[in-house]
């Protein structure tokens, strides 16, 4: 039987959450370190550590690592990763610790303990610089850049040992996923070329579109959806997996598609959060991610295609995982079906085509969504939700 593509960087899964029996006493030694509050990004950054999804980190990035993310896109090791993923307190707090010093790792939110570190290295970053390099803007309303403004003044790095998963397991039992579960669901049903489809929207017919090209090429497709924190006017977690779970019943063949999610936060990174994307799947199982139009972007900040073209820059070895690449997915009227830009020959006037905005804009409206569009089972579980806002 063909294998699965191998974790990022490493033959095994690095996951840092301690056992469910030994918490207690690690609870229990950690109320009495010091606390470094963290925010809904470090939050979400700690439970990928902690599930595996960030192998081969063993923690929180260090002033070398940051920088070489940042300029090259390596850790100090060599390995290929494009976001920095790094904890930041205030001077106040970091003036306190001492390298060695272990800290208890809290919900900003509501103080609960959620890991322990040992502070291995304190250092101050370049802002703009990371912002520059990553986020290829300074520009304040862009929401990544926001939050490294937004940082403390000294970054802590070290090892950590993640002690809770939030109430993401719970709250989300049956689509919360982690690596090594997804590995063993794909084995189970003998898939070994597995397709990530990321989203962080209702999936409509273009979406459907990109998903159904992604299993004419491999075994299945793993819709893989955003539990983290979003931006302001978001569909809901709960609301998008009820929606694609129509789509998925109504258009698509039994046991051709998984739908999971994971606790990442979006940092709307457009090309960069594509390579991470693509990363992250990779430790999940996944050959291949589905890489549309503007991948991770928001506003006009990135390229339609830039997500495309920056897996071209890549040394040889970076990933294993390969994006599959699709443009500009619609309805055609003319070729009375769904259609590309690589395939329809026909004008913009022929083709149906609604942003998102559009579509909240109707269904808050109550207009009539096109069938070519999306599909009636999936609009009418978005027109439940937006009927109760």
């Amino acid at each position: 039987m063909a294998e699965l593509v191998p974790p990022h960087g490493s033959d095994y899964l690095r996951r840092l959450l301690v056992p469910e029996h030994a918490r207690p006493a690690h609870l229990a030694r950690a109320a009495s370190m010091p606390k470094i509050p963290l925010t809904s990004r470090e939050v979400s950054d700690l439970f990928m550590l902690g599930m595996g999804a960030y192998t081969p980190l063993g923690g929180f990035m260090g002033k070398s690592d940051w920088h070489g993310v940042c300029v090259d896109m390596k850790l100090s090791t060599g390995v290929f990763w494009p976001i920095p993923i790094t904890l930041s307190a205030d001077t106040d707090i970091a003036d306190g610790l001492s390298i060695g010093d272990e800290v208890a790792l809290t919900s900003g939110e509501n103080g609960e303990i959620l890991g322990t570190m040992k502070i291995a290295e304190k250092y101050a970053i370049d802002k703009t610089l990371e912002c520059t390099k990553v986020y290829r803007t300074t520009d304040e309303k862009h929401p990544g850049v926001q939050k490294v403004l937004a940082q403390g003044e000294v970054n802590l790095a070290g090892p950590v040992e993640v002690l809770s998963e939030g109430e993401f397991p719970e709250k989300y039992k049956g689509l919360y996923l982690r690596p090594d579960e997804s590995r063993a669901l794909f084995m189970e049903r003998g898939w070994s070329r597995v397709a990530a489809f990321q989203t962080r929207n209702p999936m409509h017919r273009s979406h459907e579109h990109l998903a159904k090209i992604a299993i004419e090429v491999t075994d299945g497709v793993f819709i893989h959806q955003v539990l983290g924190a979003l931006k302001p006017g978001d569909i809901p977690a709960e609301v998008r997996t009820d929606a694609i779970q129509a789509m998925i019943d109504n258009y698509f063949m039994p046991d051709t598609v998984i739908q999971a999610g994971y606790p990442i936060e979006m940092r709307y990174g457009g090309p960069r959060e594509a390579l991470i994307h693509a990363l992250i799947r990779q430790n999940f199982g996944c050959s291949h991610l589905v890489v549309g139009r503007d991948h991770a972007g928001v506003g006009n900040y990135y390229g339609p295609f830039d997500a495309h073209h920056i897996f071209d820059e890549l040394w040889e070895g970076a990933l294993i995982t390969v994006p599959l690449k699709v443009g500009i997915t619609f309805f055609c009227k003319k070729c009375d079906g769904m259609a590309t830009d690589r395939t329809c020959p026909h004008g913009d006037e022929d083709r149906i085509s609604i942003s998102g905005t559009q579509q909240r804009e109707m269904l808050t409206d109550g207009k009539d969504i096109p069938e070519e569009f999306s599909r009636p089972e999936v609009v009418e579980v978005l027109r439940k939700y937006y009927s109760g806002l």
